[in-house]
């Protein structure tokens, strides 16, 4: 697993345009796992601080539930228009809630409603899905910690 300032070190023109996916727009879609082991997708806000990428959570919902259960999530940035500009991002790993000292760092750039859950995303794949600029082929980047940055192009 690794921390969003690894992934930025490791692939950095990738991390910049997956980046910007989260950024666009304010709500992605999150999947987490129910404790009977279903899929469960909620609506999310992503946050990028420190050398982190956060997800909050209001107190006790099922998605932050989920995730101090089974810490394994994957993430979606928001499609937008449909028109592919940017990219289609995607995350997984592993959410680690964040304790009151890293919550009190948290607050000194956000001021999310009391009380609240803060997870901190340790990556395991980010993927992103793009259209090739002469338009007749997908470009699907895929970066995973510690290895060489993978992209396929598919017609």
């Amino acid at each position: 697993m690794a921390t969003w300032r690894q992934f930025s070190e490791e692939a950095p023109d990738l991390a910049d345009a997956v980046r910007s996916r989260f950024e666009v727009t304010r709500h992605h879609v999150l999947a987490t796992l129910r404790r009977d082991g279903s899929p469960r997708v909620s609506g999310t806000e992503v946050e990028f601080h420190a050398d982190d990428l956060t997800v909050g959570s209001m107190w006790e919902a099922v998605k932050a539930q989920d995730l101090r259960a089974d810490g394994r999530f994957a993430l979606h940035s928001n499609p937008g228009d449909g028109s592919m500009a940017g990219g289609d991002a995607k995350l997984s790993g592993v959410a680690v809630e964040v304790d009151d000292e890293g919550k009190r760092a948290f607050e000194e750039h956000a001021s999310p409603p009391k009380p609240y859950h803060l997870f901190r995303l340790e990556l395991h794949e980010v993927v992103l899905t793009s259209l090739h600029p002469d338009g007749n082929r997908l470009v699907i980047e895929t970066w995973r910690p510690g290895r060489p940055l993978q992209r396929i192009e598919r017609r």
